[in-house]
């Protein structure tokens, strides 16, 4: 269809969106919990750090970093282009491109813009922006102006830097304290390519905000800071924590009203923000843990990029296959939480008419 989305949808026959590829792009730099707490000791003299801390609090072992000099479009448009090529599609096929991050290039224009251009991507293109819901987000609003035949390819897109908040300054023991799961973030490109399909892969999604606890987790606008203060970033896991309370009877009442349980799900992809919070999350929705792919050890937490890094290693072990059933939950600060259903549908396998199930025997834990 034309870029400007006039073409309506054929009469009588139903649309529906599917997820038909995934792709990230992880850059090659590493660096390891203890090399981070070096740099921290480093950066802030007379700033007590236990070693190994980052471990023992969070699970965490290393992450990616990209080389300086590099900007969210960078990895965004990275992660795009694997997912067209791997769709063998080029940039002309896209109708609409979207870029979900927590990180950005700049203020203004949208940072869509400049990952549109990087692919020669000449599509109308915005951002999508929720803190590390912004992917989920945008799957839902994909899914929508796909229905409603706007769009027949939509390419969501996503950049985080996280790693670029090591650099903030800790003055004093109350701020290491309050940055500390910043030194965890990690750098990381992703794209999902949605098309519109006579066969569900999208099933449902079910989004709630208790916007009462913004103040748990904030990263300021470099303009108005004056208003929080001095210290740019503060992050306050126990009230972050406490935001999220009920949101499994939220999930529960979503998989309830599409007629199934967290029993039929082969495939639970969750936002990790560390292995604890992680086990809670599972533990709290009734989902086993080897339903789940562990992936914050070894990137760390990459935000809006958790939960297609899910998905693409899930894909690369070879642990999903077409029909299966896949759930997506998304949390974030603000706080906001996401559930969204889908059958496992990617570009070039066969739609199954019927719905399956299958033991899970396999463990999806690294």
């Amino acid at each position: 269809m034309s870029h400007d989305g006039t073409v309506p949808p054929s009469p009588g026959l139903p649309r529906h969106s599917t997820i038909a590829q995934v792709a990230v792009h992880a850059p090659a730099g590493r660096q390891t919990g203890e090399e981070i707490e070096d740099d921290i000791r480093a950066r802030n003299p007379g700033i007590r750090l236990l070693p190994g801390l980052l471990r023992q609090m969070y699970g965490f072992e290393e992450r990616r970093v990209a080389p300086a000099g590099t900007w969210p479009s960078d990895l965004a448009a990275a992660a795009g282009r694997r997912a067209l090529d791997r769709a063998g599609l080029g940039p002309d096929a896209v109708d609409l491109l979207i870029f979900a991050s927590a990180s950005e290039d700049m203020e203004e224009p949208a940072t869509a813009h400049i990952v549109a251009h990087k692919l020669g991507v000449t599509a109308p293109v915005f951002d999508v922006q929720n803190a590390c819901n912004g992917v989920l987000n945008a799957v839902e609003v994909a899914d929508a102006l796909i229905r409603t035949g706007r769009y027949d390819r939509v390419l969501i897109t996503t950049g985080e830097l996280g790693s670029a908040l090591s650099r903030l300054p800790a003055r004093h023991q109350d701020e290491l304290a309050a940055l500390l799961p910043a030194y965890t973030l990690g750098d990381l490109g992703a794209a999902l390519l949605l098309e519109a399909s006579d066969h569900p892969g999208v099933l449902g999604a079910t989004f709630h905000a208790n916007s009462a606890g913004w103040r748990a987790a904030t990263v300021t606008n470099p303009y108005f800071t004056p208003r929080f203060g001095s210290q740019s970033a503060r992050f306050d896991s126990h009230a972050l924590a406490a935001s999220f309370t009920g949101m499994e009877g939220a999930a529960f009442d979503a998989l309830h009203a599409l007629g199934r349980t967290t029993g039929d799900i082969h495939l639970c992809c969750v936002h990790q923000a560390s292995v604890p919070f992680t086990h809670a999350i599972l533990e709290a929705l009734g989902v086993p843990a080897e339903r789940a792919v562990s992936t914050f050890p070894c990137y760390g937490n990459v935000a809006t990029a958790t939960l297609p890094l899910q998905l693409a290693e899930a894909e690369r072990r070879g642990l999903l296959r077409p029909g299966d059933l896949v759930a997506l939950f998304g949390l974030a600060s603000g706080a906001s939480f996401g559930m969204l259903l889908m059958a496992w549908h990617p570009s070039g396998t066969p739609k199954p008419p019927a719905q399956r199930t299958r033991e899970h025997t396999t463990s999806l834990v690294p």
